[in-house]
């Protein structure tokens, strides 16, 4: 399985048994931008293109329009994403300075102000998207399904888009990372808002800001968000939802999006 390797182990128990688990891998990944570096993460290498494009959006570098290509480079002790974008992304390219490892937890890794790490972002614009309960523990409930490395490992976190569907998934050990990874592929692939991003962990402010910089109206996580990103998803126009668990939910942000089923009929 890409991302993932079979690993010898002892068991210890009753007995002791010898054999393998398969777990994630965990590898330098730098992300190039005109041939600068600007950041290397630890993460899983799969679906790098979308990392590096998700990257771009979601940290202010680049939008859609403004990047030419994405390569992904094999070198002597990790992999190198290489992106290249418009003349006119290289004003915010020179201003991120972001040339240091971040561990995958961190999501603000290498920002040197805290005006870079509570940066503005946009408010994302009305829309007739609507979810009632039944949906939402629906999309919370299809997520399982997509996380093919987690069922292998336990050890990484899913981001998924759903739009009446889990239209598109992604994973990585950095849960940051796992959700740059779905809006790179949303963007390559075409996927358009609205709908609502599913994730599997909890929700801070540097996961509200990336999904402000997509546009999505929801989000829905599994785990507990933080004062800061319940504030900055009321400012921001998202529709924060949390610990949706079992037949359950907690919604802290624009609630006028979660809906009756009769309000939905009519």
């Amino acid at each position: 399985m890409k991302g993932a390797r079979a690993t010898p182990r002892l068991v210890f128990g009753t007995s002791v048994a010898a054999g393998e688990r398969v777990l994630p891998e965990e590898v330098a990944v730098a992300l190039s931008f005109n041939g600068t570096t600007q950041a290397v993460m630890m993460a899983t290498p799969a679906d790098l293109e979308d990392f590096g494009v998700g990257f771009a959006l979601t940290e202010g570098i680049a939008r859609p329009e403004e990047i030419l290509s994405v390569e992904v480079v094999e070198v002597a002790r990790g992999w190198d994403v290489q992106v290249w974008l418009r003349p006119e992304a290289e004003a915010r390219l020179a201003a991120r300075r972001r040339v240091m490892a971040g561990p995958v937890g961190c999501g603000l890794c290498g920002i040197d102000s805290i005006d870079q790490a509570l940066r503005e972002v946009p408010v994302v614009p009305p829309s007739p998207f609507r979810m009632t309960p039944s949906q939402v523990l629906a999309a919370v409930a299809a997520l399982p399904g997509q996380q093919r490395l987690h069922d292998a490992t336990r050890a990484v976190h899913g981001a998924a888009f759903w739009n009446g569907r889990i239209a598109l998934a992604r994973e990585d050990v950095g849960r940051h990372n796992a959700l740059d990874k779905l809006v790179g592929g949303m963007l390559r692939e075409g996927i358009a808002l609205p709908g609502a991003v599913v994730l599997t962990s909890r929700v801070s402010t540097d996961m509200v800001q990336k999904v402000a910089m997509l546009g999505a109206p929801m989000v829905i996580a599994v785990s507990a968000p933080t004062v800061a990103a319940v504030d900055l998803a009321e400012a921001a126009g998202i529709t924060l939802v949390a610990v949706a668990r079992g037949e359950r939910f907690e919604v802290f942000s624009h609630t006028d999006r979660i809906v009756t089923e009769e309000a939905r009929v009519g």
